[in-house]
């Protein structure tokens, strides 16, 4: 990804609307929390982008390109594409999850749940054989060593909603934490109750047994931090949102 000058900003096609602002009302509905913003967030790389637009690099069609506009609603994730991943400070239990975000050719990037419980975010648009590491797919368990490698498939969508590279997608998860007992003992495993990816459902009350990936040994947790990847390759958000729900439960 490449940030370019002033004089090349009408070259750049707006994924977003004409007026180049971000579709979501200025005021969040009450008990959503607003993600775009750095105070939230344990640590922010100071290469993070903060921008109005951002396309599909016209010469290379696996970068992002985007001009540095203050006070932007769009956060791209540096020239290089790659950055530490976003961690919020408050962790959450069960809530609600709202996520805008593009991805250039063959890029990776994805949301985590209490840190741990990944919903892969991949360039697998038009694709047909689908799993966990499909867009909209619960990431498969991995182990680091001798190489990073994969011990399952994961849980694919249940279709396949991926936009295609260089367009906006948006993500609705409605998430359940894990239970436990007095002892500590988990009593209920998390669960995505419904996910919804640019319109269509992608899971419906699926159960994990476990967290994704390499922490899938981890210890399970009532609570944990929001995730946002931003290591894997470009990626751009904008209009992350979350609403914690167990309180009113």
């Amino acid at each position: 990804m490449r940030v370019v000058a002033c004089c090349l900003v009408a070259a750049i096609t707006a994924a977003l609307p004409a007026s180049g602002q971000t579709p979501e009302a200025t005021k969040l509905p009450d008990g959503w929390i607003d993600l775009m913003t750095p105070d939230v967030w344990k640590k922010v790389d100071a290469g993070w982008v903060v921008t109005d637009r951002v396309a599909l690099d016209p010469e290379k069609a696996t970068r992002l390109k985007a001009e540095k506009v203050a006070g932007g609603p769009v956060w791209v994730n540096g020239d290089k594409g790659r950055l530490p991943d976003l961690y919020t400070k408050q962790e959450f239990g069960d809530c609600e999850v709202h996520v805008e975000f593009v991805l250039p050719k063959n890029s990776n990037s994805g949301v985590k749940l209490q840190g741990v419980y990944e919903v892969q975010f991949l360039d697998t648009f038009g694709k047909k054989d689908l799993s966990g590491d499909s867009m909209g797919g619960i990431y498969p368990r991995a182990e680091v060593t001798p190489k990073y490698h994969h011990i399952d498939k994961g849980i694919a969508p249940k279709v396949n909603a991926a936009k295609a590279a260089g367009e906006w997608n948006v993500l609705d998860v409605t998430w359940r934490a894990p239970r436990f007992g007095a002892d500590g003992k988990k009593t209920a495993n998390a669960a995505v109750v419904r996910a919804v990816l640019n319109g269509q459902v992608i899971h419906e009350n699926q159960e994990l047994l476990w967290p994704t990936g390499n922490n899938y040994m981890k210890a399970e947790t009532p609570k944990g931090p929001l995730m946002l990847q931003a290591d894997h390759g470009p990626v751009a958000f904008r209009a992350v949102r979350i609403r914690p729900t167990d309180a009113a439960k």
